[in-house]
């Protein structure tokens, strides 16, 4: 190598370190905001809420998971509605400590908005079928659990989960630096809000758009290797469960994308991505490109016209996203996040039990 080479390399080894560096600082101001957080929140109930509250990290309860209402699937944990307002507001920075200011607008809406305009579409439904108020799912937007395991801390494993209808966010921590954000589930009922005072209204515009930007993107004979059935499912295919695998078949390879393709990919993954906190944000999409962004893959099932029931995910060796809509003629979406080896922090808890003594 020659001496002109020098300076350059060494500038580029002092901004790796650098960036290492800074993904660990970032991660540990998220971890501890979150335990500053959870600990404000404990801090402020009376010894009958913290009973709910707090749970021990290795309860069963941290795996057991839904996105259906409450009514349907009992939760442990305390609810906002058993909150008083300081404590609700404190619960909220423990969500707004987790995600980023959009991934907090999208999760707020879901459960304040959509939750209020089904309570209220329902029931004029069953107004005007005469059968007044009996029947139908409880929508509240106050139904959501909130739910910390183990203790927080610096050094502490533990973790917390935010969760009822068309929400369920896990978060795990060790070590004070360490975040595992999976399974990251949204839904939104209806997809688009198509009368009264919030007609147009789509808390989850970006995750539809951006998978249909991908699809129609792609030519005749790239659209036959994408589209893998003409009838989208009913569902996403991982529902609850608590591991997952990759899903076949994988679709269209990013390799097999031009350069435009391929950006709108990246794009579509960045809108998962991007509604946690920026130090989340950008540990997986590292860890995307270390697995290897050419093994991406995106599919896509059903019809590609606006409106028609479809669904589409993308996988790569870590991570699966499922879009579904499917539901309600094509306007009800569920969508999910799914780490194969770090949902619930599996593999976070594996590293951190090898590392500490117990």
């Amino acid at each position: 190598m020659s001496r002109m080479n020098w300076p350059r390399v060494a500038t580029a080894g002092v901004l790796v370190v650098a960036g290492v560096m800074g993904s660990i600082v970032a991660s540990q101001r998220t971890a501890s905001a979150m335990a500053t957080s959870a600990n404000a929140l404990l801090k402020s109930l009376d010894p009958e809420g913290r009973k709910k509250l707090a749970l021990p990290l290795d309860s069963s309860d941290r795996t057991r998971w839904n996105f259906v209402p409450t009514s349907m699937f009992p939760r442990q944990g305390l609810p906002l509605k058993e909150m008083t307002e300081p404590q609700r507001k404190l619960a909220h920075e423990l969500l707004r400590s987790a995600l980023s200011d959009r991934g907090y607008t999208t999760t707020t809406a879901i459960m304040k908005d959509l939750e209020a305009i089904l309570r209220d579409t329902e029931a004029a439904a069953r107004e005007a079928s005469g059968r007044g108020s009996a029947g139908g799912q409880v929508r509240d937007p106050e139904l959501y659990f909130f739910t910390v395991f183990g203790t927080p801390g610096e050094k502490a494993a533990w973790g917390w989960r935010v969760e009822g209808h068309h929400v369920s966010l896990h978060f795990t921590v060790a070590n004070g630096t360490s975040v595992a954000a999976a399974p990251s589930f949204w839904g939104s009922n209806p997809a688009e809000v198509r009368e009264g005072p919030r007609k147009g209204f789509r808390a989850l515009d970006k995750e539809q758009d951006a998978g249909r930007a991908v699809v129609m993107a792609l030519d005749e004979a790239q659209r036959k290797t994408a589209i893998y059935t003409e009838t989208a499912p009913n569902d996403i295919i991982t529902m609850t469960a608590v591991t997952t695998d990759p899903l076949t078949p994988e679709g269209l390879t990013y390799s097999a994308m031009n350069p435009k393709q391929r950006e709108l990919l990246m794009a579509l993954i960045d809108v998962y991505v991007s509604q946690m906190t920026a130090d989340i944000a950008a540990e997986r999409m590292a860890a995307i490109k270390k697995a290897g962004v050419e093994k991406l893959t995106f599919a896509w099932a059903g019809p590609v016209e606006p409106g028609a029931r479809h669904y589409y995910r993308v996988q790569g060796p870590t991570f699966l996203i499922e879009f579904d809509n499917t539901q309600n003629n094509g306007n009800h979406i569920h969508s999910v996040w799914r780490d194969f080896a770090n949902d619930f922090g599996r593999d976070l808890l594996r590293e951190h039990l090898a590392a500490v003594a117990h």
